[in-house]
Formats: C-alpha cells, sequence, structure tokens
C-alpha cells in the first residue's frame, strides 16, 4: 500500500487536492508521518494491524445521502473520546442521530460505545434504507425512524440513562454554493447540504429547542458545524439555556464541532 494508492481511491469522490489532503491529514494525525515520511513511502512500511485500521469502516452510499467527510469522523471521536472520559462501559448511555444521512455518525458510535442504545431520524426514505444497509453491513443495533429535523416528535426520557443528540444538519448558507466542488454539487443531496442565507441556524435551533424540552441536567448535544457561523451557534445555545459549550477545531483547523450541556 504507497501513498498514492490510498488516494487514488478517493479519487472517484474527490478532486486529486482534496483526496491527498485527506489521505495525508490521517496518515499526520492518526499514525504521527511527517510530510517527507508520507512522500518517502513510509506507508509501505505500516503492520498488517496498521493498516486494517486505516482502511476503517466502510459505508456504502448513494446519491440520496452526503459521502462521509473526516470532519464527521472527528466529531465521532470527540463524542467517544468525551463520553469514555465521564461513563462507565456497564451504564446504559441513549443517543439519538437527527438526519443519519448514511448512518455513519448513527452507527460508529454504536460499535464504538458499549450498551449504547442508538436511534437515527432522517426525512428521507431513501437515506433510511441506505442507512440500515450499512448498519446491517457492519453489524451495528441501530433503531432507525422517519422524523422531520424541523418537526420532532417527542419521545419517552428515562431518567437512568445519560442522553446524547446528534447532529450534522444541513448547514451550508445558499450564498456558499459557487465556492463548492463541482463532484459535490453534482452528486450529493441539496436537502441535506444547504440552507437559506436569512436562516442558516434553522435546523441547529429545532434540534436545540428539542433537547431543552427532553433532555436532563448533563445531557449533550453534539453539532457538526458551519465556522463562519461558529459564535452565531455559541450564542444560540446560550440564549437556549445549555452550559459549558465548546467549540473544537477540525483536522483543517476550522471551527467544525459544537459540544452543550442541558443546563
Amino acid at each position: 500500500m504507497t501513498y498514492r494508492d490510498l488516494y487514488t481511491r478517493l479519487e472517484i469522490l474527490y478532486d486529486t487536492r482534496e483526496a491527498q489532503a485527506i489521505v495525508r491529514t490521517i496518515l499526520e494525525i492518526r499514525f504521527k508521518m511527517s510530510y517527507t515520511d508520507i512522500v518517502c513511502g513510509k506507508v509501505n512500511e505500516l503492520s498488517a494491524d496498521k493498516e486494517k485500521e486505516l482502511e476503517g469502516r466502510t459505508f456504502h452510499v448513494e446519491p440520496g445521502v452526503l459521502i462521509p467527510r473526516p470532519e464527521t469522523a472527528e466529531l465521532c471521536r470527540l463524542i467517544v473520546d468525551d463520553i469514555k472520559a465521564i461513563h462507565k462501559d456497564t451504564e446504559s448511555i441513549v443517543i439519538t442521530d437527527v438526519g443519519t444521512g448514511s448512518g455513519c455518525i448513527a452507527i460508529t458510535l454504536s460499535l464504538e460505545l458499549l450498551n449504547s442504545k442508538v436511534r437515527a431520524y432522517d426525512i428521507s426514505t431513501k437515506a433510511l434504507e441506505i442507512a440500515k444497509k450499512n448498519a446491517e453491513l457492519l453489524g451495528a443495533d441501530v433503531d432507525f425512524e422517519i422524523q422531520d429535523a424541523l418537526r420532532l416528535e417527542p419521545k419517552s426520557v428515562d431518567d437512568k440513562f445519560m442522553h446524547i443528540i446528534v447532529s450534522n444538519p444541513p448547514y451550508i448558507a445558499e450564498k456558499e454554493k459557487e465556492e463548492m466542488c463541482k463532484n459535490v454539487l453534482d452528486y450529493e443531496p441539496s436537502l441535506a447540504l444547504f440552507v437559506s442565507d436569512e436562516d442558516p441556524l434553522i435546523f441547529y435551533r429545532s434540534i436545540a429547542e428539542y433537547g431543552v424540552k427532553n433532555l436532563k441536567d448533563g445531557d449533550r448535544i453534539y453539532y457538526e458545524i458551519n465556522p463562519i457561523y461558529a459564535q452565531e451557534m455559541v450564542e444560540l445555545m446560550e440564549s437556549l439555556g445549555y452550559r459549558d459549550i465548546k467549540i473544537a477545531n477540525d483536522l483543517y483547523g476550522k471551527q467544525r464541532m459544537l459540544r452543550a450541556i442541558h443546563a
């Protein structure tokens, strides 16, 4: 396996520069390789176990869902690290993924967090079909359900469990469309990508309001966010009474993830 082998496999989804950047970032952050290591062929020296780790989980995608990206994997890692630091494996945790798409977040968390009970919502029946297929292929136990992120129906909350809401909702403003890559515009669903310039936080607000009514003190919300609205997101969550709001950067140094705790 070489660096070229890895990024070439991604070129069916990304242009060459983006594919190279994704692979370099993973090798640098996860496997502690310098750029010199990468171009000099150190990728060839990875052990069989490291190669298996590099392969990761494969998610089936079709035009009805977004293509999973490294930023979303980082969101999952943030959640897993947070929860493992504060929660015992013997205690149950309930996770709700709003706008699941291919199911990559729900499935990853189900497999990474022991004793988790994961439910995943999407408004698209096509997306749910794809997500269910991915869960079956990867052996994840996830309950899938049609729900509109703007009209979420309350679910019973068991006080014995810690609850988490996670979402990577549509967050790209229409004004950003001209700057986007053609492969994204041509092959990924607009419904899962774009929000109006007039109300770019519409999905975040709806989900956070749902959380206010359905979460307990200490329960958490995690979002993947648009960096250009990071400050507005903090202000939104504060206005709804959430506390300990944390913004985390992605591998590219952009403000991409938000965590907030229900007060």
